[in-house]
């Protein structure tokens, strides 16, 4: 599991995706049948219902176990040790673990009756393809019996080389698992060595062919730039080798280094032997330009696909919709509230015994408009598609919109913000000059701003800081 390029938006992976917060409880029963598998029409909602005040379709499933920790890796996880091979069926930590997961999915309230089947289910971790089909399928059953799953639900699944072979593969995908996740990070054995991997180069290609000989149509690799003695001869490579690969998605992160992993005691962001800043930018610069030639959408700042093969989990993220999450640190947003479970195991089992008493009491983060709004642009400028000043209007207010633009005049300009009518054609500098002076110009001629790829994309911290002044001075 990788946090995304820049800045990490939730603790989810993020992916996705940290502090921990107490649970909120909810309170309506659920004393129906279970539902079963369905077809995804369960509900309409109305297209004027912000889309964090649906129910939650997606649920997010951390399975912590690793051969051992990555030199970047911040994320909870249960480090297996790097001789471990693929466990036994009967391999009490994963046992434990997954049959506590099940208790807290079964100890769960849903937000309303009848809840909607969930559309996504990703397993992230630590590397959940250590994980036997057996006690996946405990997972599976127990979200089928609590939500129900639509029949074409996207069900994703992180795994790294070297931990899963053709009948492990097809035993998950016997399940629904209809989407890989590939943690490939690069295709040299020295950068892999470099960053504490557990897998070489000749464990991609067996990975890459196991995939593909199962029939996996969706698959996406992961890569990280700026690694420690990181060259541009060394990115372009991975890249080049991703894109004969053709996987349908590219995940492309920029390492983020944090303090109490090994990177952060070994190096300063910036500083030989990492990148200096205008290197990092320029490997992102490449990966845009490489894959972007090579046919794939630059869809969200550090995400790629090939034409419809989005990943419909993360969207969830980045459309600002709620989700649930279950296992050692994940994080939820149900309810108007994001709260994180506990990120070691004695307190995390301790959370899931509280929550079956319902002695957890009501908490976690709540949100009110301006927080809302803020998460909104936050979430909606990462992506290709910008944030919807129609929709953000009609929630927010006209104040909030002119305020932004007016922010965001100078990189209109510059050309880092990029302004669209409603049929997405870029409106120009001039015009949105023009527009600006009017009352009602805006509301009349704009749609959407989005930053520019790659530079505004490079700038987003800055320009995401910027809004966030304008909602809230």
């Amino acid at each position: 599991m990788l946090k995304s390029t820049f800045t990490p938006i939730l603790s989810i992976i993020t992916p996705k995706p940290t502090t921990s917060k107490p649970s909120k409880i909810f309170t309506k029963a659920f004393s129906q049948s279970p539902p079963t598998v369905r077809k995804n029409d369960s509900h309409n909602p109305s297209t004027t219902t912000p889309p964090h005040n649906l129910p939650p379709v997606s649920a997010y499933i951390h399975l912590p176990f690793c051969r051992k920790r990555c030199h970047y890796c911040d994320f909870p996880i249960v480090a297996l040790g790097s001789s471990f091979t693929p466990p036994p069926e009967d391999d009490p930590r994963i046992l434990n673990y997954t049959q506590l997961i099940c208790r807290e999915i079964e100890a769960t309230k849903p937000e309303c009756y009848p809840t909607p089947p969930l559309e996504t289910v990703f397993f992230g971790g630590g590397t959940p393809s250590l994980v036997p089909p057996r006690l996946v399928s405990d997972i599976v059953e127990a979200l089928r019996l609590k939500f129900g799953l639509c029949l074409d639900a996207e069900m994703s699944m992180e795994m790294d080389p070297g931990t899963f072979d053709a009948e492990k593969l097809k035993g998950l995908m016997e399940l629904g698992v209809n989407r890989v996740s590939l943690g490939v990070q690069a295709f040299q054995e020295e950068m892999l060595r470099g960053c504490g991997r557990a897998h070489g180069v000749k464990e991609i290609y067996e990975a890459i062919e196991t995939v593909k000989s199962c029939g996996v149509e969706n698959w996406s690799v992961d890569l990280i730039s700026s690694l420690p003695h990181q060259t541009p001869e060394m990115w372009e490579e991975s890249l080049q080798l991703v894109i004969e690969a053709q996987p349908t998605h590219v995940s492309v992160y920029d390492l983020q280094v944090e303090q109490g992993t090994k990177f952060g005691i070994l190096y300063t962001p910036g500083e030989f032997p990492l990148p200096s800043e205008t290197q990092s930018a320029d490997f992102y610069r490449m990966a845009s330009t490489t894959l972007s030639n090579a046919g794939y959408n630059h869809y969200e700042i550090s995400s790629y696909c090939k034409g419809g093969f989005e990943c419909k989990h993360n969207l969830t993220y980045w459309e600002n919709k709620p989700f649930y999450g279950f296992g050692l640190g994940s994080a939820s947003y149900v309810g108007g509230v994001r709260f994180s479970r506990p990120r070691k195991m004695k307190e995390y089992m301790g959370y899931v015994q509280s929550l079956e008493t319902e002695v957890v009491g009501c908490g976690g983060n709540s949100v009110d408009a301006k927080d809302v709004a803020m998460d909104v642009v936050m979430l909606s400028l990462r992506t290709a598609r910008g944030l919807d000043l129609k929709s953000f209007r009609n929630s927010f207010g006209s104040s909030f919109v002119a305020s932004l633009c007016k922010a965001y005049r100078p990189y209109v300009k510059s050309g880092h913000v990029v302004c669209l009518d409603e049929q997405r054609r870029p409106v120009t500098a001039n015009e949105f000059s023009s527009l600006l002076s009017k009352d009602d110009g805006i509301e009349e001629r704009l749609a959407f701003v989005r930053l520019s790829d790659p530079d505004g994309f490079l700038l987003s911290n800055e320009l995401i800081s910027l809004a966030f002044q304008a909602i809230a001075p």
